[in-house]
């Protein structure tokens, strides 16, 4: 990449600068969910329609109030969906909440406890959305067949989950994970799992084109901290990438040739 050039990436013909992008649950306020996303430096703000107050509600606050959309890509999202019609509801819902928005994240959920996906369900909610005209950001398992098959679907991206949502256990299988970057052509992102900010960035080292992430920030003993954390990270992970890492070698090299030694 030519160092004049930003390093920018396109989803759904939109660029963005940030490679991370957000969720908006479990903060312990409006107040910390805004700071935490403004520190994150994220572009990108996904929001759970069945959990979170995106208008249907006139009641009750608004997130949109304090995460704009001429500021914000809002990505609404199915999460609590445990099947394909619930989740194609949720996101017709968002649309008509949000003047005809038409970019989703789509997950469909195979079981309360694990919160894998259930990859037939999402099949079929991904075809129906996407011939209804919707841009599917897509949840999966890390398997590349699925992902490979969900891209020839039309979804415009594809995530695979590092560990189960929320578990911070990090990324469990990086060969996985690689080998759907190498054989993707549609943007792939890292979705669940993360902990903490090295995690991030071994996403991106591994090619990946972002990470999305909720309660590794969240959760954390200070939120505002881990999102600086965040942001640094996906920036240090993305360069350490496109730089090329030197090859692992089993034994010794040293820093300091002794090639032409005077003694």
């Amino acid at each position: 990449m030519p160092e004049n050039r930003p390093d920018t990436f396109t989803i759904a013909g939109k660029e963005y600068n940030s490679r991370l992008l957000v969720g908006t649950g479990k903060y312990k306020d409006m107040q910390e969910t805004g700071d935490a996303i403004a520190t994150s430096g994220a572009e990108i703000v996904t929001v759970a329609v069945r959990r979170t107050n995106i208008g249907q509600n006139k009641n009750e606050p608004n997130i949109l109030d304090i995460l704009p959309p001429d500021r914000y890509t809002i990505l609404p999202n199915t999460a609590g969906c445990y099947d394909a019609e619930t989740a194609v509801r949720t996101c017709k819902l968002a649309r008509e909440m949000l003047d005809g928005h038409n970019l989703v994240k789509l997950e469909v959920l195979g079981d309360e406890k694990t919160l894998f996906p259930d990859v037939m369900q999402t099949f079929t909610a991904a075809e129906e959305l996407i011939k209804d005209g919707f841009d599917v950001m897509v949840y999966t398992n890390d398997d590349p067949i699925v992902a490979r098959e969900l891209e020839k679907l039309g979804c415009i991206a594809v995530m695979p989950l590092a560990a189960p949502i929320g578990s911070g256990l990090g990324i469990r299988n990086k060969l996985n994970i690689r080998t759907i970057v190498e054989n993707a052509n549609v943007p792939i992102l890292v979705d669940a799992g993360v902990g903490t900010a090295s995690d991030a960035a071994e996403a991106m080292e591994l090619g990946c084109d972002g990470v999305l992430m909720n309660t590794a920030i969240a959760a954390a003993d200070n939120p505002i901290l881990m999102a600086s954390a965040m942001k640094k990270a996906i920036e240090a992970g993305r360069e350490a990438f496109l730089a090329g890492r030197m090859p692992a070698k089993r034994f010794a090299s040293a820093s300091s040739p002794i090639e032409g030694m005077f003694f």
